[in-house]
């Protein structure tokens, strides 16, 4: 049995073939019980993003993800590079913002 995380993760790899790649279970931050996977934090830097915009990137993302989204994942923060981007950014990637539905997230 695969976890979300590791779903996720496995059709990243195949599909972009990443130099780094991070998917990051930040459901902890959030109204959910404990060990639930439904927030998500991505960093993936893969030369297939070269001359794409950031909208494409994550467009190309979501769509390989669709059944995750079905499943329950409810929000994902995506960091999308290439090797030159990720490059100047010296390894930092920003903080996740808190999920607006903390108080209210239903799991039904």
């Amino acid at each position: 049995m695969f976890l979300i995380r590791e779903k996720i993760e496995e059709k990243l790899r195949k599909e972009f073939k990443p130099t780094h790649l991070e998917v990051i279970n930040e459901s902890y931050n959030h109204n959910v019980p404990a060990g639930y996977e439904s927030h998500f934090k991505v960093v993936i830097v893969s030369e297939q993003f070269s001359n794409q915009r950031h909208l494409k990137r994550h467009q190309e993302v979501y769509s390989l993800l669709k059944d995750e989204f079905m499943g329950g994942v409810h929000a994902l923060a995506l960091h999308t590079y290439t090797a030159k981007e990720w490059e100047n950014l010296q390894d930092t990637v920003l903080i996740s913002p808190p999920c607006r539905d903390a108080g209210t997230f239903d799991l039904n």
